[in-house]
């Protein structure tokens, strides 16, 4: 089973991806744990050189979870045609999307660009990066979505549930 979790950055998907995962039994493919690899061996100078290691750990975690054959796969989809095309090629089998309002996405990525480590440039990344409408949305690439409200916590075994019967009752099943 493949769980595809989607939201723009500060939404909360890392959280609730890493949950989900332990809850559903799944490994966790996460695209920041694998730009933060090649950050620590390759570096990232600038914020142009940050976007391509970004793009790379995207390759490199739809690479892992082709191998791993099922996961929760954790990631900011910026190319999001792109991504619906490999996505559906992976056979995901649900989207987990992360809807919270724009003023706590401020409120929360700043809190939390001031804590990455080098090699991110968070803080000099621009809103219209960050939080365009499309991004707001769902990927919606023809299978099942799942909107899960982060404004606050989340019943993680109650979203586990709901990912299960959506699977179960999918026609993909």
């Amino acid at each position: 089973m493949y769980v595809v979790l989607t939201g723009p950055p500060a939404s909360g998907k890392s959280t609730l991806a890493a949950a989900l995962a332990v809850e559903l039994g799944l490994p966790l493919l996460a695209k920041d744990t694998l730009k933060r690899g090649l950050v620590d061996v390759l570096g990232a100078a600038d914020l142009e050189a940050s976007r391509t290691l970004g793009r790379a750990a995207v390759v490199a975690l739809l690479a892992v979870a082709r191998e791993a054959r099922s996961g929760v796969l954790d990631s900011v989809w910026v190319d999001r045609a792109r991504a619906v095309e490999q996505l559906t090629e992976l056979g995901v089998d649900v989207e987990v999307h992360c809807r919270v309002g724009v003023p706590i996405l401020r409120q929360r990525y700043a809190a939390r660009a001031a804590t990455k480590g080098p090699g991110h440039f968070d803080a000099d990344r621009p809103e219209s990066e960050l939080w365009p409408p499309s991004a707001l949305e769902p990927l919606a690439g023809g299978w099942p979505v799942l909107e899960v409200d982060t404004t606050g916590p989340v019943d993680v075994a109650a979203r586990a549930r709901d990912v299960i019967g959506i699977v179960a009752s999918s026609p993909r099943s």
